[in-house]
């Protein structure tokens, strides 16, 4: 990631607050300290622990040392807004655009669904990431409000024990329209196994809407195995030939079932992906489409 480090150790005979150090350590405006601040760029760092720090008023303690992780092009960023779709206490459901991060890196937080669930519960309760997709990819995201929560719905995705579905528009025809495709190309010297099943094939575009459900979790793995069989995702950035898309790449997380590890009570949770992929059809897609 582009962007510039600045770090200042703090000593005893610096009173001034950590604005003023990184506006005087920079040269970058106070302005847009502040604002890389409230945005998630800067932090503390003492005895190994490195903390957030928003409030350009703080003062921090001799030892300590300010960070600020500078991404003018990141911090200008106007993310989309990601939507709770189910509060269940222990945890929340959230729908996630494609453009918006999972969560932050060390050069802000303000782009991501985590920064912006702890917005919407006013900070009222702690936000821990259970399961990620990519930056591009759209759908559903699991966010704990409980370290107990966190670890038990983590142990579910580590065990194979969450039911995933996805639906991708893909460049070609990859068959499978009567029955269920596997792909099992291993990647990253890894097992990995993608089942799939063809729910349209359009023609005159010669794309094909895909229902996958992922075996494994490789990196990038669906979009990885759907370019090795010649039909990449459309819109991707980095994998295959022919399948530029203007709005994006066409991969939607849409569908999330298992048990509560909480409750013991079978969950199941779906986003409607019809006006997703309405764009890239000739023929109109059934919101029922699951």
């Amino acid at each position: 990631m582009p962007g510039t480090i600045y770090k200042i150790s703090v000593d005893r005979s610096q009173n001034a607050t950590v604005s003023d150090l990184l506006c005087l350590a920079s040269g970058i405006s106070k302005t847009k300290i502040k604002d890389a601040m409230t945005k998630g760029a800067v932090w503390i760092k003492k005895q190994n622990k490195q903390k957030r720090i928003r409030r350009a008023s703080t003062l921090p303690e001799s030892g300590a040392v300010v960070e600020l992780y500078y991404d003018e092009a990141l911090l200008d960023i106007v993310p989309e807004k990601g939507t709770c779709i189910k509060d269940e206490k222990h945890y929340s459901v959230w729908f996630k655009p494609s453009g918006l991060m999972s969560q932050g890196t060390l050069y802000g937080d303000h782009a991501s669904v985590l920064r912006q669930a702890e917005l919407f519960f006013e900070n009222k309760r702690p936000v821990f990431p259970v399961n990620r997709l990519d930056r591009e990819t759209a759908g559903l995201i699991l966010l704990a409000h409980s370290k107990k929560a966190a670890a038990a719905l983590s142990s579910l995705f580590q065990e194979r024990r969450i039911k995933k579905t996805y639906l991708a528009m893909v460049k070609g025809h990859p068959g499978h329209m009567e029955d269920m495709g596997e792909i099992s190309f291993s990647l990253d010297g890894k097992r990995a196994l993608t089942r799939f099943r063809t729910i349209r094939h359009d023609p005159s575009k010669d794309v094909s809407l895909v229902d996958i459900c992922l075996d494994t979790g490789r990196f990038h793995q669906i979009r990885r195995h759907f370019d090795m069989i010649g039909c990449p995702v459309m819109g991707d950035p980095r994998y295959g030939k022919g399948n530029k898309n203007k709005d994006g790449l066409k991969l939607f997380a849409h569908a999330l079932e298992f048990t509560c590890p909480i409750t013991g009570k079978t969950k199941s949770y779906h986003e409607n992906p019809a006006s997703f992929f309405q764009e890239g059809l000739t023929s109109p897609l059934s919101a029922s489409t699951d």
